[in-house]
């Protein structure tokens, strides 16, 4: 189910779809060439709109924005951070790589050394079958923070969690064996609508502490040369638009199990 759950969706996103009504088209394209012309122009139609920043910064945004960094931070029993921000130590790697989500794992260590709670908590397993040989998560999370004066006493790790449903539940089990009631939950800003959501539903009591944003509030191209580019097709709009549409669709998936 944990496999099908990754692959089935990628039909759904910008690049499967339009890989998959390519691929129609070619099959079509002799004996129904009319069909064919409708699933290529539709999958360039896909493509391109999904790969437009304003179009993607827009969809980012109505996520992003659910949540905002609450100032002051207040204190809570514990800090917890959820996994996705890491790749573990392989050759060649020298050491743990920070990926793109790393500023969970950052805010969170900044956070305790800000004194918002004594203890912080990691979260997240490791896939195997998606390059996750080697330590978990939340072991990546926790070498990463020992460098940054957070002391090895005050960490905690939950290491077989590997969506964001077993982080919750797992993390629970910690909360209620630590005697701890509040926790500053940090995330993603894209992710946190559906994780506040998640814990919420286990009665967790949660403040969300949201972090890498990837759409800033003032995002626009004032300059002729950056309003150009930003009506032209971006990689890394797709990317940023795939995430967000990831999470809608999670949110669909979870609601109609409950866990929302």
């Amino acid at each position: 189910m944990f496999f099908l759950s990754k692959l089935l969706p990628l039909f759904v996103y910008p690049v499967g779809m339009s890989c998959l009504l390519m691929a129609l088209g070619l099959v079509w394209i002799w004996k129904h060439p009319k069909r064919a012309t409708w699933a290529i122009a539709l999958s360039l139609f896909i493509l391109f709109s999904t790969s437009n920043p304003l179009v993607s910064d827009k969809l980012v945004g109505t996520l992003e924005q659910q949540y905002l960094p609450p100032n002051p931070v207040p204190t809570a029993d514990a800090i917890v951070v959820l996994g996705g921000a890491t790749a573990p130590q392989v050759a060649p790697r020298p050491w743990v790589e920070v990926l793109e989500a790393g500023d969970r794992v950052l805010y969170g260590a900044r956070l305790y050394n800000q004194g918002r709670a004594p203890k912080i908590i990691f979260s997240g397993g490791r896939v195997t079958w998606r390059g996750g040989s080697g330590s978990s998560e939340a072991s990546d999370m926790k070498e990463i923070v020992l460098t940054m004066n957070v002391p090895a006493t005050d960490i905690l790790t939950e290491d077989k969690s590997l969506n964001t449903r077993q982080n919750a539940v797992n993390v629970k089990r910690i909360l209620e064996a630590q005697s701890i009631n509040s926790v500053l939950l940090v995330t993603s800003a894209i992710h946190m609508p559906r994780a506040a959501a998640i814990f919420r539903k286990l009665n967790i009591d949660i403040i969300p502490a949201p972090t890498d944003y990837l759409v800033p509030a003032d995002n626009q191209n004032h300059s002729l040369e950056g309003r150009i580019l930003s009506l032209l097709p971006d990689a890394n709009a797709t990317f940023n638009f795939t995430k967000a549409m990831k999470e809608y669709v999670g949110f669909v998936i979870y609601r109609l199990r409950g866990w929302t």
